[in-house]
């Protein structure tokens, strides 16, 4: 019982500090693609001095390992500047909700890597989520900001859910930490191509303020609630952890309302709970049917 209230605890905090992060979209004045990877390299110093001290390993096992975190890495760093990108351009709510279309994506990705059909279940449940979708941007023009926030944020559900499926399938042998120093290390290696080396170098092109923010970023709103989720993760099931995960589009759309002052349309209310409710329904029979497995 301890330690499924350990479990409990690591992962609604875990849940509560994601819905916050969304914030940052907002609150730092860079481009999605700039706090990405300022936020990557003090993920990674941070995760690096939390494997040094859990004596973890800082190799991986071969060069195909090597390989697979390279490309796990750079799913992640699509997803995160899509992610962030999503809420520059629209708002905070409707690109967390845009995110949480990945549970039924995933559906239709996994039988790509495991060979099976989806469920009719399923079917019924990505046609929920199409018709959420409709009541949030009924105008699907990229001339309208609320419909360009949710293509980004349903393309950052993508790459995010590509990146959990492969990370399950064929690294699933190394701790959460480890994943994520490699990860992180080669999200700062793939941004690092993209950056003006000018202003990476020109300390006065990003206000003290703003170095804070990122640094709080990396540090607090990173790689914290990684490790929260990931501990949280051992004591918990892992049906039980995505239903407490989707509660973090609540987290964000209020903590946006309160700090920033977004306001959401009664349309986005009633297509963010479709699309949340599916994403809910859909962690539970995919987990069920794998228990029975066992």
């Amino acid at each position: 019982m301890s330690h499924s209230r350990e479990g409990l605890l690591a992962v609604h905090a875990a849940v509560l500090i994601f819905g916050f992060t969304a914030l940052f979209s907002k609150l730092l004045s860079l481009p999605a693609l700039d706090i990405t990877f300022y936020r990557s390299i003090v993920a990674f110093i941070v995760i690096a001095i939390y494997v040094a001290y859990r004596k973890q390993s800082f190799q991986l096992a071969n060069t195909k390992d090597y390989l697979m975190a390279a490309l796990l890495g750079t799913l992640l760093a699509i997803h995160w500047v899509t992610y962030f990108h999503a809420m520059q351009v629209s708002s905070v709510a409707v690109g967390v909700i845009a995110l949480y279309t990945y549970p039924v994506i995933t559906v239709f990705l996994e039988p790509l890597f495991h060979g099976e059909k989806p469920h009719i279940a399923d079917i019924v449940s990505s046609f929920a989520v199409l018709f959420g979708i409709y009541l949030i941007v009924p105008d699907f023009s990229f001339d309208n900001s609320i419909a360009l926030g949710v293509a980004y944020g349903v393309f950052s559900a993508l790459m995010m859910s590509l990146r959990n499926i492969m990370q399950r399938r064929y690294f699933s042998a190394y701790s959460a930490g480890q994943a994520l120093l490699y990860q992180s290390a080669m999200v700062a290696l793939v941004l690092f191509a993209f950056m003006d080396i000018d202003q990476m170098f020109d300390i006065n092109s990003v206000d003290n303020k703003q170095w804070a923010l990122l640094v709080l970023l990396g540090i607090v709103f990173t790689a914290l609630p990684h490790t929260l989720f990931a501990h949280g993760l051992i004591h918990l099931k892992a049906k039980t952890a995505s239903l407490i995960a989707c509660v973090q589009v609540v987290y964000a759309a209020i903590f946006a309302a309160l700090i920033l002052g977004e306001l959401i349309s009664l349309n986005v209310i009633i297509g963010g709970l479709i699309v949340v409710s599916a994403a809910m329904f859909e962690s539970l029979p995919k987990k069920k049917a794998a228990e029975k497995k066992v």
